[in-house]
């Protein structure tokens, strides 16, 4: 086995002096952070952005992680970004291209043969068909049924949730929504009522009959998401990986030319343009609050942050892109927040159990299911190892149990297949995105674990690396660097609360009008003047910039008043 090599490089530490009067105040300089900081300096807001590490982009970030080997080190696809946020902010102005894959999806099956999944439907209809007649014909009515649900909800990420149904225009917007829902055919209301309450499982066992079929559907389920793909709500989960699109074509994925901190680059270019002051290496210690009558009881305000280097900065506005654990728990004072909410959020679900590497590679995987195939284009797809919802089941079941999966859902990508500047001529990195990986390792008083234990972390890595040489034999020997990244050092490194991805599970309790909690929906929270623009909130996780477009909108709107 390689030795495990971490070698970053650091970069975008801002020199400018902080102007001495902001507008608005950005914790973190996570992708939703820089696209809330660029609308409100858009409409003309000073704005301030501070980092705590060297670098920006939080999760989205590309570094190098073995000497000339570089990838993106937690997010590591897209899909989900926001055509809006994309032309708004000028991001293909400013260096950001997005290639499709050449094909979407590709299933190594134990019985030797493989499943593979687009890039068009056709062809995925056609291999759909050489395992079911009766799935190939099922699918397109699977799609369509989707494809209706996105129609009705994709409207909704974009629109603020109702919270108050005592003003006017919350009570407006439900009202509007409802109207929407009541205007659809009985048939397509039953269709959304299932994908909202039934599993995933359940749904795919009903349409299809073919194991990698359902599996392949069954994964957008659980990425990212600690459960079965037969846990009631996991249905969302999929719906929620159905709304993208790449270069405007809907449904699919696709990787940014230098990894997902294009992205971010990108933003932050796009903010330093409008004038945003971005301060890397700038953790903050804790939020500045005030109250008028001076009473315990009477709602706290925010006016500013301190920084652990003891520097102040004052604003009117602060806006964190944190998850509501860290935000609230960490950077506030008890007395700041009302007693219920505290309590709420300490019970905020979070756990994605995830264990994310990175590998170089000497050469490619070679796959014993195509060693009869001549092209390769299934190098450039998603490489999923986790041939059925049984599979998956069991790795949730293990996990809740032991700790880790003893057989782990793999998702494999080799971005240097599609993207030249990630690796040396010749060589390759690989992205290895594996669950199930409990944040809390099951113990005794004893003989307590840990992810701060090297054998644990050990272990994990060689399980992983042993479940793709499975069915890729040369991959273990191929291996020349690795980064491993536990549920642990997620949340060390990136402040994931748990280890997710999301900052906050995808359950139905923790969606829209309730994420972060009820009554908080809106992008605001208990404390005046200080702003949720996270993964923590409406609509969730993934990189969209909705939470951070969404959140602008709203700050701008109290600003008007």
């Amino acid at each position: 086995m390689a030795p495990l090599l971490i070698h970053t490089v650091p970069v975008n530490t801002s020199s400018r002096k902080p102007p001495a009067d902001f507008d608005a105040l950005v914790i973190g300089a996570g992708h939703n952070g820089l696209v809330c900081a660029c609308y409100l300096a858009r409409a003309g807001l000073r704005v301030g952005v501070f980092e705590r590490r060297h670098v920006v982009g939080g999760a989205a970030v590309t570094e190098e992680f073995a000497p000339g080997f570089r990838n993106s080190t937690a997010s590591y696809t897209v899909s989900l970004l926001e055509a809006a946020v994309i032309r708004d902010l000028r991001l293909a102005e400013h260096g950001l291209k997005i290639v499709e894959r050449p094909m979407q999806n590709f299933l190594p099956l134990p019985n030797g043969d493989s499943f593979s999944a687009g890039p068009e439907a056709t062809a995925t209809l056609a291999e759909v068909r050489r395992y079911s007649a009766r799935d190939a014909e099922k699918l397109p009515a699977f799609h369509a049924m989707l494809d209706r649900a996105v129609a009705l909800l994709r409207e909704q990420l974009t629109r603020t949730p109702p919270t108050d149904l005592r003003r006017t225009g919350d009570l407006w917007e439900l009202l509007r929504f409802g109207r929407q829902f009541r205007a659809l055919p009985l048939s397509q209301q039953r269709e959304l009522h299932e994908i909202f309450t039934r599993s995933a499982g359940e749904i795919l066992d009903h349409w299809f009959e073919t194991p990698a079929l359902k599996a392949l559907f069954g994964f957008d389920s659980i990425v990212g998401n600690y459960a079965s793909p037969y846990t009631p709500g996991s249905g969302y989960v999929l719906l929620h990986h159905a709304f993208g699109e790449v270069n405007g074509k809907r449904g699919l994925w696709g990787h940014a030319i230098g990894g997902m901190g294009a992205i971010t680059q990108a933003l932050a270019a796009e903010a330093r343009r409008l004038g945003v002051h971005i301060e890397c290496d700038a953790p903050v210690a804790k939020i500045i609050t005030t109250r008028t009558s001076g009473r315990s009881n009477t709602p706290a305000t925010a006016s500013g942050i301190k920084l652990v280097d003891g520097r102040v900065f004052g604003a009117p506005r602060i806006i964190g892109n944190l998850g509501p654990k860290p935000l609230f728990l960490n950077l506030l004072q008890a007395e700041d927040l009302p007693d219920d909410f505290r309590s709420h959020i300490e019970r905020w679900r979070t756990a994605s159990a995830t264990f994310r590497m990175n590998v170089a590679l000497g050469e490619l995987p070679r796959f014993e299911v195509r060693r009869s195939r001549s092209d390769d284009t299934h190098l450039g797809a998603g490489i999923i190892i986790a041939p059925s919802l049984d599979y998956m089941d069991r790795a949730y079941a293990d996990a809740r149990l032991t700790g880790c999966a003893r057989e782990p859902i793999v998702e494999m990508l080799i971005p240097s297949t599609l993207d030249d500047t990630l690796a040396p001529r010749g060589a390759h990195v690989a992205s290895l995105f594996c669950q199930h990986f409990d944040y809390n390792l099951p113990g005794t008083l004893e003989a307590p674990r840990s992810w701060e234990d090297p054998t644990e972390k050990q272990a994990a890595i060689d399980l992983i690396i042993d479940t793709v040489n499975a069915v890729a034999p040369n991959f273990r020997r191929s291996i020349v660097g690795v980064l491993a990244l536990s549920p642990l050092d997620l949340e060390q490194r990136f402040a994931l609360a748990g280890g997710d991805i999301f900052h906050g599970s995808l359950g139905l309790d923790q969606l829209w009008a309730a994420r972060p909690a009820l009554g908080y929906g809106n992008y605001r929270t208990p404390v005046r003047g200080l702003y949720l623009c996270g993964s923590g909130a409406h609509p969730g996780g993934g990189v969209t910039g909705l939470p951070g477009s969404n959140a602008a909108r709203e700050i701008l709107r109290d600003r008007r008043r």
